[in-house]
Parts: structure tokens; C-alpha cells; sequence
């Protein structure tokens, strides 16, 4: 089981293939932290299945029929019931990335990438973490470099972040787990916990997903992982192949 609860994560497919929600099935119940709860052929049923459901996460196809992804994510967008989503995706582009994301998409998976990745997606958003393919951060912090161009809000205030908290924002940035922050730097993960909460109260965000925004928004995160940071991406690496092996 996962550190989120020692319950099934409950989960809920939604593509309009057949054989794609067969397949992903089969493979989630070869996991026994996993229980599919249902199935949905297109987004309006996939709306309905979710309130109905009610499950912990939403695997969505952003291509379907009489409702797609993006439309399903705005429709439950508030709604008593909102589970952590993940799309699913033969291919996406930056702004489709962007907008799914400032929608409350939790996480991003290609179709064609590897099963333990889909796992680890999972157990991801679940841990309260968003999960988008390393690959996709670049363009994602691409496309936040270009939105420099347009008039932005006042940013709130940042001069009190100490050198510690600027780093680890880098590090959020390039997407660095809490365990590959801690490693880096030579902290404890609840060290880096606390770290978190406290530029959370300072920035005003709530979530990993607001503090990385934020930091490209308002260029935080230039030049302040304090290191190479090819260092962080290989604990990563590394961390992902021990997790494979295990």
C-alpha cells in the first residue's frame, strides 16, 4: 500500500477505447495497492461515474467523445467530489499542458510510456505531489518563460526567503521529490517538509504544482538549486531505478 492510506487507491478509467480500459484494468489489478471502481466510455460519463463513484483518482483520456478531457476536468472543477486526475495521452502540447494543469490535473502520463511509470504517477498525486513526465516540465517551464511577455500581476513580496528556501524552490522547479531535495542538500525529508510549509505561507500557495508556477512566473527559481543540478535529476534516476527493482 501507498503512505497515503493502507486502503486500495480507488480508480476510475475513463477512454473510449475498450480495449485501452481493458488493458489498463488488467494491469492496475496486478497491483494489489490498486482497485478499479469503474469504467467510462466518454467525458459526460465520466462525470457522472466520478460523482457517482467517487473514487481517489480519475485516470482521463484527454481525447474522447462528447466531452474531452479538459471539458471533463473544468465540469468537476469545485464539485464536492474532486479526485486527483491524471490524463492520459498519446501526445500533448504545451498550452493543452498548461491549461489541463491550471485545471486541477494532478499528474500527465503518455500513453506510450513504461507501466511503472503509470504506478508511480498514481502514487504520486496521491501523495499530495503532481506528476508530469520529466520531459513535459521543460516544456511547461517554457511555456511559463513565454507568458513573461504578457502583463503579469504584482508578485507578493519574496525578500524574505532565505538562501535555503530559494534552492529548494529550484529544486521543486526541476521537479525534485522531498527525498531527492533531502539527499542533495544533507536534510531530513520532514527538514525539507518544513522548509515547504514555510515558503508555502510566505508565497501564498497551497500545493507543489502553485509553488513551481509561481517560481518560473516570478523567476525564483534561476540559478538557486546551490549545485549542479544534474546532481538532483540523477538521485532521481537513481531513486526510480531502486523503486523498478524493488
Amino acid at each position: 500500500m501507498t503512505e497515503h492510506s493502507l486502503k486500495p487507491i480507488r480508480i476510475l478509467i475513463a477512454d473510449d477505447h475498450p480495449i485501452v480500459r481493458d488493458g489498463l484494468k488488467r494491469l492496475l489489478q496486478l497491483q494489489d495497492e490498486f482497485t478499479v471502481v469503474g469504467e467510462a466510455a466518454d467525458g459526460i460519463e465520466a462525470v457522472r461515474r466520478t460523482e457517482e463513484l467517487k473514487p481517489d483518482v480519475l485516470l482521463l483520456d484527454l481525447t474522447m467523445p462528447r466531452m474531452d478531457g479538459l471539458g471533463v476536468l473544468k465540469a468537476l472543477a469545485g464539485a464536492p467530489w474532486e479526485p486527483r486526475c491524471v490524463l492520459l495521452t498519446a501526445a500533448i502540447e504545451r498550452e493543452e499542458t498548461m491549461q489541463a494543469l491550471r485545471l486541477g490535473a494532478h499528474g500527465i502520463v503518455l500513453k506510450e510510456s513504461v507501466t511503472e511509470l503509470l504506478y508511480r504517477a498514481i502514487r504520486a498525486v496521491m501523495n499530495g505531489e503532481f506528476w508530469v513526465g520529466h520531459e513535459l516540465i521543460v516544456d511547461v517551464v517554457q511555456t511559463l518563460r513565454e507568458l513573461d511577455r504578457a502583463p503579469r500581476r504584482t508578485p507578493t513580496p519574496a525578500s524574505s526567503l532565505t538562501p535555503r528556501e530559494r534552492q529548494i524552490i529550484g529544486a521543486i522547479v526541476e521537479g525534485a521529490t522531498n527525498k531527492d531535495i533531502g539527499k542533495h542538500f544533507g536534510l531530513g525529508e520532514q527538514t525539507v517538509k518544513n522548509h515547504l510549509s514555510h515558503i508555502y505561507d510566505k508565497l501564498g500557495v497551497s500545493s507543489r504544482l502553485e509553488l513551481a508556477l509561481y517560481a518560473v512566473h516570478h523567476r525564483l527559481h534561476s540559478d538557486n538549486t546551490g549545485g549542479d543540478r544534474s546532481t538532483i535529476e540523477d538521485t532521481g534516476k537513481s531513486r526510480s531505478k531502486d523503486r523498478g527493482a524493488s
